[in-house]
């Protein structure tokens, strides 16, 4: 019985040396990456959460929201150069994301994070901006013109999830943690090793099959993924919207305003043409296009054609609104 209780008091000692060595990796790794890539925009109190949004350009205004494990350089990296050439483009890192906070036992509901979105156009004093959504931000965006109409002058869509399949993707499956305290314990030991170590997988399938920028981590701002507040804030969206969807999706005939819709038709995380089915069967009038082989981080990878259709939907939304007030006179 000794034998037993000294074999497990080693075999303890070393799990915890284990994980203590994680979470010092972990906490370094974090200090590394907010030093390499600190904020480089503003920040803004919305209800509790500080927002940090990056804003330039000028003319008619634009809001970008990314997706799930996203942040503002999935927008940065390659379409705000092109954008804010004719358009003052707000690019906001999402509560739990980037270096945006959420407000404690705040929802990552998609209807709560449509309505902090709502909150944060308020605060800039924005005139009806149209807002562009990748993935998650999609379904996000399609939430604001669901529930804030008053808010969005028109929406484009970049691979958006549009309704709930019935498989969670193999790629979150490590998000799927319920358990806040064991999300916060995952986050500061394991999460970031093995992130680190199942990279390429994970970036193989999230560009697939179109080709991960060399600067990515950059530029593009994926090393600040490696920090327990992106895991958590990353687990947290995916354990609040995964009932949500269907919901939402039911009510998508509500939205009056123009609706664009851009697809690789080679994504690998999301079925382009069952999600673009579920949006179009309460939209037909929305426009859609697809990008021939191109996957999922098209805002990236196609940021010429994205940045087109961006454009081509703002001028449908200023056209609509002119013909509008020209009635009302």
């Amino acid at each position: 019985m000794t034998v037993l209780i000294w074999v497990v008091g080693i075999a303890v000692a070393l799990i915890a040396l284990i994980f203590g060595g994680f979470a010092v990796f972990t906490a370094r790794t974090a200090r590394q990456v907010e030093k390499i890539l600190p904020p480089r925009g503003r920040f803004i109190d919305v209800d509790g959460a500080n927002i940090h949004y990056i804003d330039e350009g000028s003319g008619p205004p634009l809001v970008l929201v990314h997706g799930l494990s996203g942040q503002h350089g999935n927008f940065t990296h390659s379409l705000l150069g092109l954008l804010r050439k004719n358009h003052r483009v707000i690019v906001l890192d999402r509560p739990g994301s980037g270096y945006s906070t959420r407000r404690r036992n705040a929802s990552a509901a998609i209807a709560d994070q449509a309505r902090t979105i709502s909150r944060f156009i308020e605060a800039l004093g924005l005139d009806r901006p149209i807002v562009v959504g990748h993935s998650l931000g999609g379904a996000i965006a399609l939430s604001l013109a669901v529930n804030h109409p008053e808010q969005v002058a028109g929406l484009v869509l970049l691979a958006p999830v549009t309704y709930k399949p019935e498989q969670m993707h193999p790629v979150f499956r490590g998000l799927a943690i319920t358990s806040p305290i064991l999300r916060s314990l995952v986050a500061r030991t394991v999460a970031i090793p093995m992130s680190i170590r199942y990279r390429h997988v994970v970036l193989d399938m999230v560009f697939g099959p179109d080709p991960v920028p060399r600067d990515y981590g950059t530029n593009g701002g994926g090393l600040l993924n490696l920090r327990p507040c992106s895991f958590v804030g990353a687990s947290q969206d995916l354990m609040a919207v995964r009932d949500e969807q269907s919901g939402l999706t039911a009510r998508y005939g509500e939205i009056k305003v123009p609706v664009g819709i851009v697809y690789g038709t080679a994504d690998r995380l999301l079925d382009p043409t069952a999600h673009r089915a579920a949006l179009l069967e309460k939209l037909p009038g929305a426009e859609c296009e697809l990008i021939e082989g191109g996957g999922h981080m098209i805002l990236i990878c196609s940021a010429e054609r994205c940045a087109a259709f961006i454009a081509r939907i703002a001028q449908r939304a200023a056209a609509g609104a002119a013909t509008a007030e020209k009635v009302l006179t």
